[in-house]
């Protein structure tokens, strides 16, 4: 699987699929010290294949990585956030309100 990368130009992080000139992204905007991830994108045909937990483990990690805090308003980082509470020192919750 391909590393997750940010492109700021498109407010989104991408997973490039391997096998495929598709990608898997993240949606997000900008707050003043997190990201809020606000939709998740995995192409159809790709569906049930781990693509979108992949997706989520990079970014989460690249996050913790860089110091920066998310925020969840995205349905599926949501889910998988419940899932692995190990990032719970990446996920803002105090700025759970906040919308991009």
């Amino acid at each position: 699987m391909s590393k997750v990368r940010d492109n700021p130009a498109e407010h989104r992080f991408e997973l490039a699929i391997d096998g495929s000139h598709e990608i898997a992204a993240v949606y997000y905007g900008i707050g003043k010290d997190h990201f809020i991830l606000t939709h998740t994108i995995v192409p159809e045909r790709f569906s049930g294949q781990g693509i979108g937990s992949a997706l989520a483990r990079g970014v989460f990690d690249g996050l913790r990585a860089s110091g920066r805090k998310a925020v969840l308003r995205c349905p599926f980082m949501a889910a998988y956030y419940a899932r692995h509470p190990e990032y719970a020192d990446i996920v803002d919750i105090s700025n759970a309100s906040e919308t991009a």
